[in-house]
């Protein structure tokens, strides 16, 4: 028997914060796992009640106090979670777990990386880099079918973001951004589950700035958060959607939920 699955990927900007929005966000599309980045919370401050009450019992954090944070929770059984420290220095950047059926999840937020462009000049952009390298020989050992997702804080194409003129010299779409990514890529033949179902050159976004006065109306988006799979897994995937609405609800986060279904 098929089982069919809805993972969803979202960088939450603080989940107790959010924790109605979430709520709301459960309710309406009732997805089997959803994979938050940037909780920023202590685990043993995570409000993991709501999440039960909807019956969302299996519950995997790497928290840690005001900043960054993963969590997956879940509807069903997960197994041999794992923490990578690909950020070097401890950070909570990274959690995974196996499912039932095999089928490997991991999810990740990475380094935003400064403002500048040159890991000399700016430290924080050579921790991205490097933090992608290290994505990059883990993945080139991978053996299980794994679906990849989170905040990789990094636009590639130029369909990707709502000016690429603009933006070419900017942190998250210059190319030795698009070039570090693309070996991470490379290194599993990892398959872009967003532009599967949404080909370039389509407009495709999942961040909007809180600096616009109307997100909407200016649309200028960045497509930050991404869902890879397996090459084994690219046919197991039968839909994608960018929850745009999300964005629009009271005090929200600057990312859009990202709604992938599977069919196993």
């Amino acid at each position: 028997m098929s089982e069919t699955l809805k993972i969803v990927s979202w960088n939450i900007n603080s989940v107790r914060a959010r924790i109605d929005l979430v709520e709301r966000f459960l309710t309406e599309e009732s997805p089997d796992v959803l994979c938050l980045q940037e909780t920023k919370v202590r685990d043993e401050q995570f409000p993991e009640g709501m999440f039960r009450r909807l019956g969302y019992n299996h519950q995997i954090l790497c928290g840690q106090p005001m900043h960054h944070g993963v969590a997956m929770i879940s509807r069903v059984p997960m197994h041999e979670h794992n923490r990578f420290d690909w950020q070097n220095n401890g950070e909570a950047r990274h959690v995974g777990a196996i499912l039932e059926n095999g089928v490997r999840i991991e999810n990740v937020y990475i380094p935003a990386g400064g403002e500048i462009p040159d890991r000399e000049q700016n430290p924080k952009f050579g921790q991205k880099l490097d933090f992608y390298q290290r994505m990059t020989d883990w993945s080139g050992q991978l053996k299980t079918p794994t679906v990849l997702l989170g905040d990789f804080n990094i636009a590639p194409l130029e369909s990707d973001v709502w000016s690429h003129k603009q933006l070419v010299n900017v942190v998250s779409h210059t190319q030795i951004e698009i070039d570090v990514m693309k070996k991470l890529q490379d290194a599993h033949g990892w398959v872009d589950i967003g532009r599967k179902f949404i080909p370039d050159p389509e407009r495709l976004y999942t961040w909007w700035s809180y600096r616009a006065r109307d997100w909407r109306a200016s649309d200028k988006g960045r497509r930050l958060d991404h869902v890879w799979v397996s090459p084994e897994l690219e046919d197991k995937a039968v839909s994608h959607v960018v929850h745009e609405d999300s964005r629009g609800w009271t005090k929200p986060s600057d990312h859009a939920p990202l709604i992938t279904e599977f069919k196993f």
